[in-house]
C-alpha cells in the first residue's frame, strides 16, 4: 500500500526538486501540523496561522533549489521559512490593522476545544528539549523564535545589557543542537 510509504529526508528534497506532487502531498501531510502549530503559537490567531501555512508551502514549492542540505536538515529549514513568514504575518500592517478592529463579539465566545488539524509541536519533543534549557535561556529562545524580537529589543524588555543576550541565545543554541543531536 502506497499511502504507508516514507520517505527518506533525500527522497523528499529530491522529489520537491523534480517538483513530484505527490511527495509535496506526503510533505504537506505529515508536517503541516508542526509547522501550523509553530504559526499559531507566533501570531495567536487561527486564521491567520492557516494562511501563514498555505504561504510557507507555497515558498517550499517555489524555493526548494535554495535549500542548502550542507546548512541543515530539511524540517529545520521549513520551520524558519514557517518562523519567519508568521514573523512577517505580524509585523505587516494589514495584521495589526486587523486585530486593531476586530469585533468585540469575536472576544465573547472563544473556541476553547481542539481543531482537528492542529497538532502541537509536542508531538516533535521540542517542549521537552526547550525544558531542559534554563530559565533564562527559555525566554530568550521564546521572545526570539516564538515572539519575533530581535536581540536588541530582548535586552530592553528583560532590562539586561545586548551582550548577555547574545551570550544567552548563544549558549542556548548550542545546548539545543546538542540536545537534538541525541535524539
Amino acid at each position: 500500500m502506497e499511502s504507508d510509504y516514507t520517505y527518506t529526508e533525500a527522497e523528499l528534497i529530491q522529489g520537491l526538486k523534480a517538483r513530484n506532487q505527490r511527495v509535496f502531498g506526503y510533505l504537506y501531510d505529515h508536517y503541516s501540523p508542526a509547522l501550523y502549530g509553530v504559526a499559531l503559537k507566533i501570531l495567536n490567531d487561527e486564521n491567520a496561522a492557516g494562511d501563514t501555512l498555505q504561504e510557507v508551502f507555497l515558498k517550499i514549492w517555489r524555493n526548494i533549489d535554495r535549500y542548502n542540505e550542507e546548512k541543515g536538515r530539511l524540517f529545520t529549514w521549513m520551520l524558519n521559512i514557517t518562523r519567519n513568514t508568521a514573523i512577517d504575518m505580524l509585523r505587516s500592517k494589514a495584521h495589526r490593522f486587523e486585530q486593531k478592529i476586530q469585533d468585540v463579539g469575536d472576544d465573547v465566545h472563544l473556541y476553547t476545544g481542539h481543531l482537528a488539524v492542529y497538532q502541537s509541536t509536542d508531538h516533535l519533543g521540542l517542549s521537552k528539549v526547550l525544558e531542559k534549557l534554563n530559565k533564562e535561556q527559555r525566554i530568550i529562545i521564546d521572545l526570539s523564535y516564538y515572539k519575533g524580537c530581535t536581540q536588541e529589543e530582548i535586552s530592553t524588555i528583560l532590562n539586561i545589557p545586548l551582550g548577555t543576550v547574545k551570550t544567552r541565545t548563544r549558549l542556548a543554541m548550542i545546548k539545543l543542537r546538542n540536545l537534538l543531536k541525541t535524539l
